[in-house]
């Protein structure tokens, strides 16, 4: 191409970005929204949780003290743990009448003996292979 070509196109492209820029800026707002915030300025009220303690009091105070059973549920609780010691107590009376829950006992196994002199060791130590005989 030849140069005056090109020249003009490059003044183009600048134009075009100059006026996209200056549009940019001549519509945008003139000050952006906080989330929460109307388009005439004013905010919303803040939400109050009913129920929220802040931080600071819980460390003053420490923990919430622990909340009461009824005796409905203290009742459940006890038939519970009667419940657990009762399986308890019937598993333990099928263990002593069956089979020990373990393994079955082994007889024990005998140390190998220890040899007295050197040459009893390379008496029965097994022979090396010949190196022309394949190892497998």
């Amino acid at each position: 191409m030849p140069r005056p070509v090109l020249k003009a196109v490059a003044v183009l492209l600048v134009a075009v970005s100059l006026g996209a820029f200056t549009l940019g800026v001549v519509t945008a707002p003139s000050r952006g929204r906080l989330p929460g915030e109307r388009l005439d300025g004013v905010t919303g009220q803040p939400i109050q949780a009913q129920d929220a303690t802040p931080l600071v009091d819980e460390r003053i105070q420490g923990a919430a003290p622990p909340v009461e059973l009824t005796e409905e549920e203290k009742a459940k609780l006890e038939a519970e743990k009667l419940a657990k010691a009762e399986a308890l107590a019937l598993a333990k009376a099928e263990a002593e009448k069956g089979a020990p829950a373990g393994p079955a006992p082994t007889s024990p196994v005998a140390a190998p003996s220890t040899p007295d002199r050197i040459g009893d060791v390379l008496e029965k130590a097994p022979a090396a292979a010949k190196p022309e005989e394949p190892l497998f």
